[in-house]
């Protein structure tokens, strides 16, 4: 038994119910917080090693031993994430204290992003598939919270949307487990894995794995299932989009990733055929969108779309680059993200808009926060030697590797579509002719920029010493290549 594994999940969970009782206090919740995702990242930390050194770690939370009890299970990719969650947890505190307003702060804003933590960190741990979905609920009662906080009219209309979608998809997921649970009699995913080899059923498995494939789909807005992510993530303030953008979508990959490989190794053939054109069409519509919207907020989600396509385009290769690759590119994508939305909001509330005709020459007044943007931009886009290079290189190297040479040069061409649109935020936003704004100079920047900054250069670092990282990368590529590696581990066989 190793009890750092629910750490990371159980801090933050007395965490957000300490702070309850301390809901009209902003000094108590804010240093409550701060300090609470610090000990949580602290921990994440040493939980990496724990696994770098010992192998995978498993706590069985009551006295049944897998399969039989709940088992929580951190493997190398599990640990990466929970520590990219940590870090991301953090740094959206920090910008909190000056941007999302006390009236926020006074209406349970920082407990419900710590119970959305619990539910995050809970996903990328758990070692049972309906488990996942109580997670997977947990993550999304506490979006739902977060999406509608503050109750502009915006957040009210589109929180109706994506409720109705997450709804239908968490009840399509708990029909897809009973499906799983009638063939395999088992929830442990190792024992699932296990059972499914057993099964002389591909028919009925097959379908079921197209159906896991829908409902992570919908969760993290591949082609078609993307619909109401844009209108979304649009309404919530900076901070709240920064943790979804992260996050959210980054649990429906997570899961993907994990079935797909853990579970359904028996029929590649077609399912994997699927996830490649559907991640290759996922990439080519969220180019489609970065390139043609005017508004910086929307550039960045859509980017997250483009995204999503290239790490799915990675796992559907199946190769041990191309899954190392995706795994690189995926964690880069969560710090970049949160960094660029985070930029997003500071220049919103230094020009009142986000519409790119509406402002330039932001760069001279405010040159901080324009460079720091265009280093994030470039490592967005996969500028050598920055963070996004290494994954992208290794996922087209393994799309080279399996043959899929199409979606190797779709997702080369999306670098340079994608420093395009991020590009036109810094040629009509940041350069030019510079405009006064009113009220900018009561706009707390410096206090605001030590989350993107504290993020970028954690990306930059990423990017310069890839190859320190990358022991860790491949470790995490070999569970997921060779699935006896974490049934071993879990059923002690």
């Amino acid at each position: 038994m190793n009890n750092l594994i629910i750490l990371p999940i159980l801090i933050p969970l007395i965490s957000g119910v300490f702070l309850i009782f301390f809901s009209k206090n902003i000094r108590i919740q804010r240093w409550v917080s701060a300090l609470s995702s610090l000990v949580t990242m602290i921990l994440a930390v040493m939980l990496v090693h724990q696994v770098k050194s010992e192998g995978i770690q498993t706590m069985n939370v009551s006295n049944w031993e897998a399969p039989f009890g709940i088992t929580l299970v951190s493997d190398m990719l599990s640990a990466l994430l929970v520590l990219t969650t940590s870090i991301i947890g953090l740094t959206c505190i920090i910008y909190s204290f000056r941007s999302i307003g006390e009236d926020r702060e006074r209406f349970y804003y920082y407990p419900v992003v710590f119970f959305l933590i619990v539910g995050v960190n809970g996903a990328f741990t758990t070692g049972d598939i309906f488990n996942l979905f109580v997670f997977f609920e947990v993550m999304l009662m506490s979006s739902y919270v977060l999406i509608v906080h503050g109750g502009t009219k915006i957040q009210l209309r589109e929180s109706i949307k994506y409720i109705l979608v997450n709804v239908i998809s968490s009840a399509l997921f708990v029909i897809t487990v009973g499906f799983l649970y009638s063939v395999v009699g088992t929830l442990n995913m190792a024992h699932i894995s296990q059972r499914i080899n057993e099964v002389d059923e591909s028919g009925i498995l097959t379908v079921i794995s197209i159906l896991f494939l829908i409902v992570f789909g919908l969760k993290g807005a591949i082609f078609p299932l993307y619909f109401w992510l844009p209108g979304s993530y649009y309404a919530p303030p900076a901070a709240i989009t920064a943790l979804f953008g992260a996050l959210l979508t980054k649990v429906g990959v997570y899961s993907i990733m994990r079935t797909h490989t853990l579970f359904f190794s028996h029929d590649t053939g077609y399912t994997q055929q699927i996830l490649s054109v559907l991640a290759v069409m996922t990439i080519i519509f969220g180019v489609i969108g970065a390139i043609a919207y005017w508004d910086f907020n929307k550039i960045i989600i859509y980017n997250i779309i483009v995204a999503v396509g290239i790490i799915l385009f990675g796992l559907s290769t199946m190769t041990p680059t191309a899954l190392a690759g995706s795994i690189f590119y995926l964690i880069h994508d969560m710090i970049i993200k949160a960094a660029l939305f985070f930029l997003a909001g500071i220049v919103i509330t230094i020009t009142g808009t986000s519409n790119l005709r509406g402002f330039s020459g932001l760069i001279k007044p405010y040159p901080g926060v324009g460079w720091t943007f265009f280093l994030a931009a470039l490592a967005l886009a996969g500028i050598p030697p920055l963070s996004g290079f290494a994954g992208k290189l290794l996922i087209v190297q393994g799309g080279f590797e399996g043959g899929q040479f199409w979606g190797a040069g779709i997702v080369l061409m999306s670098s340079l579509l994608v420093l395009f649109s991020v590009m036109k935020i810094f040629i009509h936003g940041f350069w030019g002719s510079a405009d006064t704004f009113k009220g900018d100079d009561k706009v707390p920047v410096r206090a605001l920029m030590i989350a993107p900054i504290v993020l970028v250069a954690l990306s930059v670092l990423y990017g310069i010493g890839s190859e320190f990282v990358m022991p860790y990368i491949i470790e995490a590529a070999e569970t997921l290549s060779d699935p006896s590696i974490y049934i071993e581990a879990v059923l002690k066989e």
